[in-house]
């Protein structure tokens, strides 16, 4: 992997909704733990509000002990369910290699379970410079300074909170279960249909930066 200084353009990315659609295989992977412990879920529900860490969305379905359990049993169905049903967003492939081609750095940055999230990006073939797990809105922050990214790309209110966090540039895509109206009442600086209009950005962006 290049060496990039410190200076050299980093920018973030979320995952689920972001890069990826993942309402197939969380649909699907939720039917499935419903059917294993006995537990009513609605799957139909529970996938127009992705984004908030497992544990948030457990909680509606399982007494709050059972959550953790519950969590490790979905994580480790999930791989052979979910990860094949789970397109790329139009875009996301552009969107990395905009950046990678611009000589930065794309870092995936997302509260899914770390191990989950590698197994998507190499399904996928999406190769970011690095892949950060298990952490939502504000805690982005950390892997975002760690990292120095300069603009942080999600779909939810908690990565615009996570980006305004970390002192990075918040571009929000309405890929997700926020509305451009919502993700800018957040403090979005930038808000994107998608992320096809990405590269277009980006390139205005940096353009602007050199000026």
């Amino acid at each position: 992997m290049t060496h990039m200084t410190s200076s050299a353009l980093t920018v973030g990315f979320d995952l689920d909704m972001t890069l990826i659609d993942s309402r197939p295989g969380i649909h699907a992977c939720y039917l499935a733990l419903s059917e294993r412990t006995g537990t009513y879920i609605d799957a139909d529900l529970a996938i127009t509000r992705l984004g908030p860490p497992l544990a948030e969305e457990l909680v509606n379905w399982f007494p709050a002990e059972q959550v953790g359990p519950m969590s490790d049993l979905y994580r480790a169905m999930y791989p052979a369910i979910a990860v094949a049903a789970t397109p790329a967003m139009p875009g996301a492939r552009e969107a990395i290699t905009a950046v990678q081609a611009a000589g930065g750095r794309a870092i995936v940055v997302t509260a899914k379970y770390e191990p989950n999230a590698k197994l998507h990006l190499s399904h996928l073939g999406l190769e970011p410079d690095v892949v950060v797990g298990d952490l939502w809105a504000e805690q982005k922050a950390d892997a975002l300074r760690e990292h120095g990214a300069h603009v942080y790309v999600g779909d939810h209110v908690g990565d615009v909170r996570g980006a305004r966090t970390a002192g990075a540039l918040s571009v929000a895509v309405v890929t997700g279960p926020c509305d451009a109206e919502e993700l800018r009442t957040a403090g979005a600086d930038v808000v994107l249909d998608d992320l096809a209009a990405f590269p277009q950005w980006l390139t205005g962006y940096r353009e602007s930066a050199r000026a």
